[in-house]
């Protein structure tokens, strides 16, 4: 392998442009038994050359359930540890390393495990955006789909505490009783929708319902007219045909799975939060979600790299959270 191929986490090879690349692909996934996982956040061409399109939840019970040799994960790097985790025999690839995620990130292990010897007793619920590492501290893993559920499984008057995502566990503290310990943790994209934003595109679309990621903070969820995951907006969506505008309130990626599945409804992104100075703080896209290509997929599966493995030692405890999960859902 390249030494920059290395550096830069990704096969940085010229893709001849005469070349069809979703036939290429699709030949390469018959020719190396493999299929392509793709999160809802991932761009439109992905999601229609994928196998598989789905969110957190879906993607950890595919992973499990495949019998293909090869998987490529276009998503970010703790979902493609999670595809290893369930599939620990098989090649997971992942097409760009560096395609993180900051709420993961905003929970180190060292971290986790200092805060639960600081609160003994307490049992460790982590969100799935995590790394192995922090998973192998988790007594049991949630998406937003079922964290309801999951904490329900816990007696009531389990200690908890409840990671890295402040504002899910926060709304789960809130439609549970619960009195979870939060972690102060965040995503940098569902952070920056604002209620002044939203109040504005329901003034220019008065008919809009407004959908909002549990990822978004409490006052946002609180003027929204349906609250859940991904799975959530999409099925909401498809369950009402007769609803034909709706304000969506997280990652921009899922407008083409909405469109794709609920012609002639017309759906409105949230724009980001806007600065004092009149500058937006971003765009409503993850910029890691993004890194997946086209290009990259081709060279990922051409090379069969980068892969992505977990220490064994970690793996170990890190597959039992999760694994309790999906016994769960």
């Amino acid at each position: 392998m390249k030494k920059e191929w290395i550096e830069k986490g990704y096969v940085d090879e010229q893709v001849d442009k005469t070349i069809d690349l979703k036939q290429e692909i699709r030949r390469l996934c018959k020719e190396k038994d493999a299929i392509i996982l793709a999160h809802y956040y991932t761009v439109g061409e992905i999601q229609d050359i994928a196998d598989f399109v789905g969110d957190s939840l879906a993607l950890a019970r595919k992973a499990a359930e495949t019998d293909a040799k090869v998987m490529v994960m276009c998503g970010v790097h703790f979902m493609a540890e999670t595809c290893k985790l369930l599939s620990p025999d098989k090649t997971v690839l992942c097409p760009d390393l560096t395609a993180g995620c900051s709420l993961a990130d905003s929970c180190k292990a060292e971290d986790l495990k200092k805060y639960k010897e600081e609160h003994p007793g307490y049992k460790v619920v982590s969100y799935v955006n995590t790394t192995a590492a922090v998973k192998a501290l988790t007594d049991c893993v949630v998406t937003s789909g079922n964290a309801e559920k999951v904490i329900n499984s816990f007696p009531k008057d389990e200690k908890i505490i409840f990671g890295p995502d402040y504002n899910l566990g926060n709304y789960i503290n809130s439609v549970t009783g619960r009195h979870m310990l939060l972690w102060n943790g965040g995503c940098h994209v569902h952070e920056k929708f604002s209620v002044e934003a939203i109040v504005k595109l329901r003034q220019e679309h008065p008919e809009a319902l407004v959908m909002a990621h549990l990822e978004c903070k409490a006052p946002v969820l609180a003027i929204a007219d349906v609250k859940g995951s991904t799975a959530t907006m999409l099925h909401y969506a498809e369950q009402h045909p007769e609803q034909k505008e709706y304000i969506i309130a997280t990652e921009a990626g899922i407008l083409h799975e909405l469109e794709r599945n609920c012609p002639g409804v017309t759906f409105y992104p949230v724009p980001p939060e806007v600065s004092e100075g009149g500058v937006g703080c971003s765009c409503n896209e993850c910029e890691y979600m993004k890194k997946n290509t086209l290009e990259k997929i081709y060279n990922s599966l051409k090379y069969g790299w980068p892969t992505v493995e977990v220490d064994p030692a970690i793996a170990k405890d890190a597959v039992k959270p999760i694994e309790k999960m999906l016994s769960l859902s």
